[in-house]
């Protein structure tokens, strides 16, 4: 008798890892990324950074293949953000005014989950923890480990019916979490009402300003004035333009380079020849940021990655021999 208990017990401890293993924490990120795009739910998350917390509302809907998203924030003076597929209007009542982006940028849930690509297993290891029980549902939960120190890591907890995320965060080399989002309340409806996503700021009268980035002189990656030496291993060059930033007189440089999970971008500026501008380092929210000059030029590479990745590779931006600089 008291072996047939011990063997029961031991079918029940390893159920959910059997389970899991049904879904490796590679194809679960897949779902995650699927999910979190074209589900519909609706509900309250929290997101964390240095102890600062900020409460949001999101409805998500999607009809006939297209997505629609509102972000209202509880914390503070109402804030609602509208995601369609054409664009991002951002209604800021203490400012009475509505900014129209066409940019597509990736909201709070989709930038909290990484987006598996091919060659990250050369630099991550994906591990499956033991599944717990969060907001009555089933969680998987996934760890991505670098395999350095020079990116941070991160942990998911994850619905396994449906894939919908539902916890995440980024942690450092010891395990310090450096950024969270977590839902304190969730639902997957089947359907959603449009009225659902109609916001409920009144911005009659607000100012608008429309921002059109189409505009922006993209180059291909790799014909860029400006490179990066230095840097970690797997990280290539995946985009670069100029433009001319609001206030600024000259043009600025931006490259992004990324190992397809972390991702850093340099800014390369005209700076005043007048002032010797002194290595630093700063940090906002999550992202580190790194500034050093390079002849009359200021360089900035920041991302949300170690501070020690954003100088090595602020330190290593050289002018390529032959090519025209934009940033003059």
């Amino acid at each position: 008798m008291r072996f047939l208990v011990k063997a029961l017990i031991g079918v029940v401890a390893l159920a959910p890892l059997a389970g899991w293993a049904d879904q490796d924490p590679q194809t679960m990120l897949r779902k995650t990324e699927r999910a979190i795009e074209t589900l519909n739910y609706e509900g309250t998350f929290v997101h964390i950074v240095d102890g600062q917390v900020d409460t949001m509302y999101v409805v998500h809907r999607v009809e006939d293949g297209v997505a629609t998203e509102r972000l209202v924030s509880l914390d503070g003076p109402e804030r609602e953000v509208i995601r369609d597929q054409d664009e991002v209007t951002c209604i800021f009542s203490d400012q009475k005014s509505v900014l129209v982006s066409r940019r597509k940028d990736d909201g709070p849930l989709r930038a909290a989950v990484p987006r598996f690509t091919d060659n990250l297993e050369d630099h991550y290891r994906f591990r499956s923890l033991r599944s717990v029980n969060k907001l009555g549902r089933d969680a998987a939960v996934i760890a991505i480990e670098p395999q350095d120190d020079l990116r941070y890591g991160y942990k998911l907890w994850i619905d396994r019916e449906s894939g919908m995320l539902l916890k995440a965060q980024l942690v450092d080399r010891y395990g310090k979490v450096v950024e969270q989002l977590i839902f304190v309340s969730l639902d997957l409806p089947e359907s959603i009402p449009a009225e659902r996503l109609k916001p409920s700021i009144a911005a009659e009268g607000y100012a608008r300003y429309v921002q059109d980035d189409t505009a922006d002189g993209e180059q291909k990656p790799g014909r860029s004035a400006w490179q990066a030496g230095n840097l970690p291993s797997g990280f290539k060059l995946t985009a670069s333009n100029v433009r001319v930033m609001a206030g600024a007189s000259s043009p600025t440089e931006h490259l992004v380079y990324t190992d397809g999970l972390a991702s850093v971008s340099v800014f390369v500026d005209q700076g005043d020849g007048d002032q010797v501008a002194p290595d630093g380092a700063s940090r906002i929210g999550a992202a580190n940021a790194f500034t050093t000059r390079v002849g009359p030029h200021v360089v900035t590479a920041m991302g949300e990655v170690p501070a020690v990745t954003v100088k090595m590779i602020a330190r290593s931006v050289t002018r390529q021999p032959g090519t025209p600089v934009a940033a003059q």
